[in-house]
């Protein structure tokens, strides 16, 4: 009679936050930007980040994406413990697992779409060729094929931030970390962006974190976190 094989353990969330705290400054002129942050985020999430100014959100993104580090408290990405790593481990976490977006586009302007696109492949050391095919991929992924040459002075406000994602998706990242995406485009442009962004979750299972202070925007992802004071609630899932 042969003994039952045990169970395969689950895997760790991609991303897990533990009792996180960053506190600014020392003394009296200390001040506490998290006060204590639990949070998971599975793989092929899309979330939702919200909440006043001030209330943290920009902070613990910024810990997310490995610019900042937590006063106390863990940073799990896939079980291991970032804050333990080197600087220079946590820079390629953050070079070849994380991908951003921003709110003001962040764009070379006086470099063609396709090079934008390509630049974090030079970084990586990328052969010329296998880069530029890498890119264009990422640009028609994101509808942009037949705008490779034009630069972001020839583009409108949308067309800047799909190059901005294209440029986000070519390293192939786990998780998207966008900070209000569509907080420098009219509602129209707004919607388009936040449907390619739901495509790629849901075709190419890239896992999205969003700041945005739009609801509208908001119920585009799966959940919504909401940041207080420090403090981060999810309220579950989107309807």
């Amino acid at each position: 009679m042969k003994t039952p094989s045990s169970p395969t353990a689950a895997p760790p969330p991609l991303i897990e936050l533990q009792g996180v705290v960053k506190t600014y400054g020392q003394g009296q002129a200390s001040m506490q930007a998290l006060r204590g942050i639990d949070l998971r985020i599975e793989r092929g999430d899309f979330v939702a980040v919200m909440g006043p100014s001030g209330s943290g959100k920009s902070t613990c993104m910024n810990i997310l994406g490995c610019l900042d580090t937590p006063t106390s408290g863990c940073y799990l990405f896939e079980g291991v413990e970032v804050g333990a790593l080197p600087r220079n481990r946590r820079a390629l976490l953050r070079r070849h697992y994380l991908g951003f977006v921003f709110q003001g586009f962040n764009l070379l302007n006086r470099t063609s779409a396709l090079e934008n696109v390509e630049l974090p492949l030079v970084y990586r050391g990328m052969p010329a060729q296998q880069r530029h095919a890498r890119a264009m991929r990422a640009l028609e992924t994101v509808g942009l094929g037949g705008w490779a040459g034009h630069t972001p002075s020839e583009l409108s406000g949308g067309q800047q931030q799909r190059v901005a994602i294209a440029r986000a998706i070519v390293t192939d990242p786990k998780v998207l970390l966008a900070d209000e995406p569509t907080g420098n485009l009219d509602s129209a442009r707004g919607i388009e962006i936040m449907e390619l962004l739901t495509a790629l979750n849901r075709d190419k299972g890239i896992t999205i974190v969003m700041v945005t202070h739009e609801p509208d925007m908001a119920d585009f992802a799966s959940r919504t976190i909401r940041f207080r004071d420090g403090l981060a609630q999810s309220n579950g899932r989107n309807v």
